[in-house]
C-alpha cells in the first residue's frame, strides 16, 4: 500500500480541504494510505499586517513548497486563490477538485445597500475593498485578518460593522447558513476563488498520474485561464482585480474587472479563449491594462 503524505496549513479550512483531497484519493485508489502533515506558514504566524506587506501570496505557500521540494511531503493542498501565479521550479499544480461556490457573502447586513452610512467593513482584500467602494463610496474598509472563526469573532467584538467572506470556505466549514450571498453581477470573485488545488513535484511522474484521477478538468482549465490573466497583468496582493472563467465546450469565457484602489474607476471586459490556450489570456491581460486609466495601470506596475 502506497502512503501519500499531504502537506497543508493548519487552519480549520486548510485541514478540511486537505481531508477532501485525501477522501478523493481514497475513493479513486483503494490501495493507498494518506497522512496529513501540518505546516505553519508565515501568513499564519503574522496576522497583524496586510498580506502584501509580509511577502504577498508566498506567505501561504513557501513553507509547503520547501517541504514538498525537500521530499518531506508528497503533495501540498492549497486554496488556489492564495497561490502565486508562478510556481517555483520543480513544482506544479497537478490536480484541482471540483470548484465550489465562487460567490462572496456579506456578514453583518442583508445587502450592501442596507449597510449604515460610513459602515466599517472588515476586509484585507484590495479587490473587495475597491468593489465595495465602487458601490458605496461612503463605506470604510478596515483590515481584518485571520481564519474564518477569528474574523467572525472580531466582527462580534465590534472591530468592524460587517465583513465579507468566501461562500466556499463557509460551506466547507459547515457554516453555509452564515451571511448573505453577493451575486457575481454585483461583486465578481477573485481569480481561482472556490478552487482547491494539489501541488506535486514535476519529476514525480507516479504522483502526477495518481492525481490525474481526481482532477476536475473544467475547474482546472477555467482556473488556469484566470491565473494566466493575473500573470499577464503582473498582479499582486496590492492589485484590485476580479476574474471568473467558465467552460463552454471547447471555449472558455472569461469575465474580468480591474479597479482603482478607491473603486472610483473600473474597467470590465469579457473575452473567449480556446480551451487549453494559456498564452492568449496572458496577452489579453496586457492589452486590457493598456486600455485602462492611469489610476488602474499604476497599481499593476
Amino acid at each position: 500500500m502506497r502512503k501519500v503524505r499531504i502537506g497543508t496549513r493548519g487552519s480549520p479550512l486548510a485541514l478540511k480541504q486537505a481531508h477532501l483531497v485525501a477522501e478523493a484519493l481514497h475513493a479513486a485508489h483503494s490501495d493507498i494510505d494518506t497522512a496529513i502533515i501540518t505546516l505553519k506558514t508565515s501568513g499564519d504566524r503574522v496576522t497583524d499586517r496586510p498580506i502584501a506587506e509580509i511577502g504577498g501570496k508566498a506567505v501561504w505557500t513557501k513553507e509547503l513548497d520547501r517541504a514538498l521540494l525537500a521530499g518531506e511531503t508528497d503533495i501540498s493542498v492549497h486554496s488556489m486563490k492564495d497561490v502565486e501565479s508562478e510556481r517555483p521550479d520543480g513544482l506544479g499544480i497537478a490536480a484541482m477538485l471540483e470548484r465550489a461556490d465562487v460567490r462572496d457573502k456579506l456578514i453583518g447586513a442583508e445587502t450592501i445597500e442596507a449597510l449604515p452610512q460610513g459602515a466599517r467593513i472588515g476586509t484585507s482584500s484590495p479587490r473587495r475593498a475597491a468593489q465595495l467602494r465602487a458601490i458605496r463610496p461612503d463605506l470604510v474598509p478596515v483590515s481584518l485578518r485571520g481564519n474564518v472563526a477569528t474574523r467572525l469573532a472580531k466582527l462580534e467584538l465590534g472591530e468592524a460593522d460587517a465583513t465579507i467572506l468566501a461562500a466556499a470556505g463557509l460551506d466547507r466549514l459547515g457554516q453555509g447558513k452564515v451571511g448573505h450571498f453577493i451575486e457575481i453581477d454585483v461583486m465578481l470573485p477573485a481569480a481561482a476563488q472556490g478552487a482547491v488545488g494539489v501541488d506535486a513535484r514535476s519529476d514525480d511522474v507516479a504522483m502526477q498520474q495518481l492525481l490525474a484521477s481526481i482532477d476536475h478538468k473544467d475547474t482546472h482549465d477555467a482556473v488556469m485561464v484566470e491565473r494566466a490573466f493575473i500573470l499577464g497583468l503582473g498582479g499582486n496582493c496590492h492589485s484590485p482585480v476580479a476574474a471568473l472563467a467558465t467552460c463552454d465546450g471547447a471555449a472558455i469565457r472569461l469575465r474580468v474587472a480591474l479597479y482603482s484602489e478607491d473603486g472610483s474607476e473600473c474597467v470590465t471586459e469579457t473575452a473567449s479563449f480556446v480551451r487549453g490556450d494559456l498564452e492568449a489570456p496572458l496577452l489579453y491581460a496586457a492589452g486590457m491594462l493598456e486600455r485602462a486609466p492611469e489610476a488602474i495601470q499604476s497599481l499593476f506596475a
